[in-house]
């Protein structure tokens, strides 16, 4: 995948992940994609790889939840003890 469709589908996956994601996620559109598209190279990579299946549906789920737990990461380094 190209440097513009990982940015594309990083956009759409990190916002896919934080529509799903419960509470406020205080951070910027720039950090949605970057984890987004961190999230989409670790699914898809994953998918490819250890789980061995061309699922185009497995590697946008497991996308979705590995940018979720990035997000959720990101989160919890950058707020630190301050928790609402």
């Amino acid at each position: 995948m190209g440097i513009f469709a990982t940015i594309i589908v990083g956009a759409i996956i990190g916002a896919l992940a934080r529509f799903f994601m419960k509470g406020d996620q205080n951070i910027g559109m720039l950090w949605t994609v970057i984890l987004g598209a961190g999230g989409t190279a670790l699914g898809w990579w994953f998918v490819q790889g250890p789980m061995n299946s061309d699922s185009t549906i497995l590697k946008w789920v497991v996308s979705i939840v590995l940018a979720i737990v990035l997000i959720s990461v990101y989160l919890s380094v950058t707020r630190g003890g301050n928790r609402r």
